[in-house]
């Protein structure tokens, strides 16, 4: 069980770090999908779906993302707008595992200070969850608020400091991601 567990965990790491080689990645858009009740009640209004992505990796399905953002989403202003990200897992996943990988994803992109690393960590530690195959942990950030976090539809906890908010949405959005593909998906039905 214990190499089971490793090589998943490996199986995650590799597809939140690796680039376009090695990485198989499917887009499942569906644009005309309404968004879930709480998305919108979120969002505040009508979101539309923007992008959506299927990652695997070596054969391993990891996770489908999907982002929602208002009609007049504009992808090179991400970081000044609300949007929500879902992550629905195909796979068993910790928590930690999950929180470690966001926090080497964020300091990949720009260099964290040893404060940051600690306190991120930190946080993230805390707020997510253990995820087994079909469950979903589901991100609002807004740009003045933080973020708020959700695993399936149950709230985990709101981040307000917006640096981390902002970091945390740009391991799949911002320009310097580790996963370009996964960006261009996401964004795909905004720049239509």
């Amino acid at each position: 069980m214990t190499t089971r567990r490793t090589a998943l965990t490996y199986v995650m790491h590799a597809a939140l770090v690796s680039g376009a080689g090695g990485l198989a990645v499917e887009a499942h858009a569906n644009t005309s999908a309404a968004a879930p009740g709480f998305v919108r009640t979120l969002l505040r209004g009508t979101p539309r779906l923007i992008g959506q992505h299927r990652f695997t990796y070596w054969g391993f399905e990891v996770y489908d993302a999907s982002l929602w953002a208002s009609a007049a989403f504009a992808p090179e202003d991400w970081a000044k707008q609300t949007l929500m990200l879902e992550l629905r897992y195909l796979r068993d996943f910790k928590g930690t595992d999950i929180a470690q990988r966001s926090i080497d994803e964020m300091q990949g992109q720009r260099a964290l200070t040893t404060n940051q690393k600690q306190n991120w960590a930190g946080v993230l530690q805390t707020l997510i969850p253990n995820v087994r195959n079909g469950e979903r942990i589901t991100g609002v950030y807004a740009p003045d608020k933080g973020m708020q976090l959700w695993h399936q539809d149950r709230a985990l906890g709101e981040v307000t400091d917006t640096e981390l908010a902002q970091r945390f949405f740009g391991i799949w959005l911002a320009p310097e991601t580790s996963q370009r593909q996964l960006r261009q998906q996401l964004l795909a039905g905004a720049q239509l």
